[in-house]
């Protein structure tokens, strides 16, 4: 593998990286944050009729979670782009 196959190689897995660490940082602080942390505080607050707080519990990390994966695959394909990876 030449040098800037190799740099390109590693630019490219940093970014990877870092958007995983980031989409997880998210994720963690939606589920354990706003869903166990929070939740007293939330609770005061309502959304379709339910707790903040128990929404954000049952059924907001899970849409969350869905959200980032489509950011995933969104940032990811734009990624593949930039280093000449990508699949078309």
């Amino acid at each position: 593998m030449s040098e800037h196959n190799s740099a390109s190689a590693e630019a490219y897995w940093k970014a990877n990286v870092r958007l995983v660490l980031w989409l997880l940082a998210v994720w963690f602080a939606v589920s354990y944050g706003a869903g166990i942390l929070l939740v007293d505080w939330l609770n005061d607050f309502r959304l379709f009729g339910f707790k903040l707080g128990f929404w954000f519990a049952q059924q907001g990390s899970i849409y969350v979670f869905v959200a980032l994966i489509f950011i995933y695959v969104w940032r990811m394909n734009k990624l593949d782009r930039e280093h000449d990876v990508h699949e078309d």
